[in-house]
């Protein structure tokens, strides 16, 4: 699985400002955003769930290879199956979540299982965040842009605020593809800004070099 712009954006964007000690990544992957929230942050316990065998074996070894191998372990589980077994609240919680949501699949099943939402419902992912969450904690998400309305009024019902959204467009002329939100307990003033990541093919906008930088060689 290749590590896409949607990651690099959520890992990038999401704040911690608020020092977590402890995170929770939804739907691993190859674990980069676990990664890129070690890099950020001096969070101590850095929790991955991922159910994909073939994924999970992969970002077990990025882990086991990165420099902040003691923060980080992944669990080979379900989110429903985690929820269920672990009492621990967390501080941050971010996921990327699979939403690839046209009604046919692929003759490849891993692939399917990380780009079909049936794979990890929105309902299910909002209902164990709130369920794992600490009380001031925050949860940060992407999901496609014509999805939002309905993912704000479904998180509402699980006590979960909008305090920042950031909405992607791939370039000036395009229409906003993705929305970056990030969640609290609290009700307050949401923060919404857009960003454009390029300007034409592979020349990319300050303002997404600015935020990216720290986590590509090449830019």
């Amino acid at each position: 699985m290749k590590i896409g712009t949607d990651g690099v954006l959520l890992g990038a964007w999401t704040s911690v400002e608020k020092n977590p000690f402890s995170v929770l990544d939804i739907g691993a992957g190859t674990g980069v955003l676990s990664l890129m929230l070690a890099q950020r942050s001096f969070a101590e316990l850095i929790d991955a769930i991922e159910i994909d065998a073939d994924a999970y074996e992969q970002c077990t070894d990025n882990f086991e290879n990165s420099p902040w191998n003691d923060r980080l372990f992944c669990y080979h589980a379900s989110l429903e199956e985690f929820t269920e077994e672990i009492d621990d609240k967390y501080d941050l919680i971010i996921s990327n979540p699979p939403f690839y949501s046209e009604d046919y699949k692929t003759e490849d099943s891993s692939r399917d299982l990380a780009r079909f939402a049936d794979a990890l419902p929105f309902e299910e992912l909002l209902s164990c965040a709130s369920k794992l969450l600490s009380p001031e904690g925050t949860f940060s998400v992407i999901i496609p842009f014509k999805e939002e309305p309905s993912f704000l009024s479904k998180a509402l019902e699980y006590g979960l605020y909008p305090s920042r959204i950031l909405h992607v467009k791939g370039n000036p002329d395009s229409s906003f593809k993705r929305s970056l939100i990030e969640f609290s307990r609290y009700q307050a003033t949401t923060e919404i800004s857009e960003l454009t990541i390029e300007i034409s093919r592979h020349n990319y906008t300050e303002v997404y070099k600015e935020l990216t930088k720290d986590f590509y060689l090449k830019m």
